[in-house]
């Protein structure tokens, strides 16, 4: 399982390391992974490797890309972000619209689950490809709408609405930022896999090296809510949760996780820095290279026919 963690802009990061491992290797990194989970930005990832985007290629949409989804000087950003969400969305919906055009989620050529979260009704909310035979729905939802759902971090993006239900859902980081725990559910539930079947690689999208501030111990709202405080530090408690617990389950060599720090004033979740981001992927993925063959590669998936849609009318 292929676990890929949310984080804005950062997903260069992600898609950057994936297209180092894939190039080393020799054969695309997907062959080796039987289930991809991603959220927010791992989930865009997620849906552009199930539709045949190469990480290379996504690093190239990234770059492209990013001063559209997230247009306008910082300064106004800032000033508008506590009255509305700081982007409208239009920016983020015409390229998800233009990298994925009309493909449905059940198009997907690896099963994915893709977390987001449903405000109206306080529950959380999975996109599922249509892998088992309960899933009767998702499959026909368009992935850019997957991708827009999944990606509407509060603040930073208006909540969006399903077509056809207006359904209002969140970015799925405001409860499984790190979708490692989701995966290794639907690992055991769905695939009915046991966990000594089970080895889990779950990417970051690297992690702020800043210390905390004794001044936080004592706090209130105003100091907790400058800037990213309170954010970047729910974000990291669930990560590290959520991996313990996957990691306690499954054993640690069945458990893998990159997450590098990257140093403050590199990770805003809008304007982290590309070069930065390029370099740190390819100094990671040269070092781990040796224990991705040795740990997946090993594995090849079976070729994967959904159970609805057109590809299973297909087949």
């Amino acid at each position: 399982m292929l676990a890929l963690d949310g984080g804005g802009s950062k997903g260069i990061f992600t898609a950057a390391l994936l297209a180092g491992l894939e190039e080393d290797i020799g054969r695309p990194v997907l062959d080796h992974f039987d289930l991809v989970v991603g959220t927010s930005t791992g989930g865009l990832i997620a849906l552009a490797l199930g539709a045949g985007l190469s990480p290379r290629e996504i690093v190239d949409f990234y770059l492209r890309e990013a001063p559209n989804v997230f247009p306008g000087p910082p300064w106004w950003r800032a000033l508008r972000r506590w009255g509305v969400a700081k982007y409208d969305g239009s920016g983020l919906e015409r390229a998800v619209r233009g990298v994925f055009h009309d493909a449905l989620l059940g198009d997907s050529s690896v099963p994915l689950v893709i977390p987001a979260y449903n405000l109206a009704e306080n529950d959380v909310y999975l996109f599922k490809t249509p892998h088992h035979p309960r899933l009767k729905r998702d499959w026909r939802v368009p992935m850019w709408e997957v991708a827009m759902a999944t990606s509407a971090a509060p603040t930073f993006f208006p909540a969006y609405r399903l077509s056809g239900d207006a359904v209002r859902l969140i970015d799925g980081g405001v409860w499984a930022n790190n979708p490692a725990m989701v995966g290794l559910t639907e690992a055991v539930s769905l695939f009915d896999r046991s966990l000594c079947d089970v080895r889990v690689f779950s990417v970051g999208t690297t992690s702020g090296a800043q210390a905390r501030h004794r001044g936080l111990d004592h706090a209130g709202i105003l100091r907790w809510a400058t800037g990213q405080t309170i954010v970047d530090v729910l974000l990291a408690g669930q990560g590290a949760g959520a991996f313990a617990q996957v990691q306690l389950l499954l054993g640690k060599e069945n458990a893998w996780r990159l997450d590098p720090p990257l140093m403050d004033g590199d990770i805003a979740l809008d304007g982290a820095d590309p070069d930065a981001l390029i370099g740190k992927a390819a100094h990671h993925s040269r070092l781990y290279c040796p224990d991705f063959e040795a740990t997946f590669a090993d594995h090849v998936r079976d070729p994967y026919t959904p159970l609805q849609g057109q590809k299973a009318e297909v087949s």
